[in-house]
């Protein structure tokens, strides 16, 4: 894939099938345009005459949103781009642009540190974008409605995933209600309400290998892979071990959880991460690393027990600083600081049970969460009731409709049990204690 210009903006963290989001999506300013490339196309935005005059940053959060489940909070503020009228052209939240946004609170950073850490201000300088910044949404400055162009990294899953449930949920309702409360029987109604249903699990099952395919088709050049040494007693898992690292590569510093959600922060531009901090508390002893960016902004930290502190862990921290390429540097607690101060990422890589890792490594779900399973869990429960209700009348349609409805069933339970099993049987497991951690890395 070609490289972009920086600075570029790198999406929110993401797993699955968005993992491909952090490969490809990126905001950036090229020829006078402000380019949005996704994995699906690349939209460009004209700067200067009857394009983009001006961004005005809504620094306000947005509405919760609701849904069948918990409610989603609302947004940490949105960037507007307007023209010399003020109409709007183009519109994006701040988080889906900040790649440690999905693990802390919502609105923990905020104002001119957002628009920093995001990589927001230096783009619009990069682009002479002038930037105005208001606190409320109802003030003058803000451009009303819901127009102008999205310019978010995009869908977490793919558009063709999205319509394949609808179509089939819409049938699946229609269906569903002519048969509730109509009674009727008709073996072509009960074939298109069992095939409806049968629709969802096998789409969910093709998205698990679309995503598998895709994502092995990225192959990036990697400078250098360190995974975490811990030390003895952590309760290290074999799954934290095998799928938690640091990826440095050319343009980017990926930290990868063992969920599988990757965090991108730029190594070039003006927005780039600068530093790697050794902090040590007031014994002398280590405590952590510290990811910094400009004006010294906290980015992740490493916990020096889980990354370093095990036998391997004086390689490991070698080879991070020598392919990192960053400034390195070491400071020491004093008085009654504490770290690291507020939230960061970085702090609890290595979950505080097997439930918790079971539930942050399975394959993602939907916006709907348990309630879309829940869902398709009771269709087919329906198909296999109509395919009883009909056994008399009907038996080739009754033994299709039991069928299906169970191979619906089947499809939904085996990947969660496959989950269930080599997580416990091996997964979520500690790793053998060998040799005692080995302190004091160079």
């Amino acid at each position: 894939m070609t490289p972009v210009p920086e600075p570029a903006l790198r999406p929110a963290a993401s797993r699955g099938p968005g993992l491909e989001r952090c490969h490809s999506a990126r905001l950036y300013c090229e020829d006078g345009a402000l380019v949005l490339r996704s994995r699906r196309r690349t939209a460009r935005h004209r700067v200067g005459g009857d394009g983009i005059a001006r961004a005005v940053f809504v620094d306000a959060p947005g509405e919760d949103r609701e849904r069948v489940g918990p409610t989603l909070p609302g947004s940490w503020g949105e960037l507007q781009l307007q023209d010399r009228d003020g109409a709007l052209i183009g519109r994006f939240d701040l988080e889906d642009w900040l790649p440690e946004s999905p693990v802390l609170p919502k609105r923990s950073v905020r104002g001119e540190q957002l628009l920093s850490r995001t990589g927001v201000s230096h783009l619009l300088k990069a682009a002479r974008i002038p930037l105005h910044v208001v606190r409320d949404r109802e003030d003058p400055m803000v451009a009303s409605g819901g127009g102008g162009a999205v310019l978010g990294p995009g869908s977490v899953f793919p558009y063709w995933y999205w319509g394949v449930r609808a179509v089939a949920g819409g049938a699946w309702f229609a269906a569903f209600t002519a048969v509730l409360f109509s009674g009727t029987t008709a073996p072509w109604l009960i074939l298109l309400l069992v095939a409806a249903a049968a629709v969802a699990p096998v789409a969910r099952l093709l998205l698990r290998a679309w995503t598998r395919v895709r994502l092995r088709r990225y192959a990036p050049a990697v400078r250098e892979r360190v995974g975490p040494a811990p030390a003895p007693g952590l309760g290290a898992t074999v799954r934290f071990c095998r799928d938690t690292e640091l990826r440095v590569q050319d343009r980017d510093l990926v930290l990868r959880d063992l969920g599988g959600q990757e965090y991108w922060f730029p190594l070039t531009g003006a927005h780039a991460v600068t530093s790697l901090v050794r902090v040590r508390d007031r014994a002398g002893s280590e405590l952590g690393v510290e990811l910094r960016g400009p004006a010294e902004q906290v980015r992740a930290v490493l916990p020096w027990d889980l990354w370093f502190g095990g036998e391997t862990g004086a390689d490991g921290w070698a080879r991070l600083r020598r392919a990192a390429g960053l400034t390195v540097s070491e400071r020491r607690l004093t008085g009654k600081a504490i770290w690291p101060k507020g939230p960061v990422l970085g702090l609890r890589m290595l979950p505080g049970s097997g439930t918790e890792a079971r539930r942050r490594s399975h394959f993602p779900g939907t916006i709907a969460g348990v309630s879309s399973t829940a869902i398709m869990a009771i269709g087919s429960v329906f198909s296999v009731i109509q395919g009883l209700r009909i056994t008399n009348e009907h038996p080739g349609t009754a033994l299709t409709a039991v069928l299906l409805g169970a191979v619906g069933l089947a499809l939904q339970g085996a990947p969660y049990a496959v989950h269930q099993l080599r997580s416990r049987l091996r997964l979520d497991r500690p790793v053998p204690e060998r040799t005692t951690a080995r302190k004091g890395a160079p």
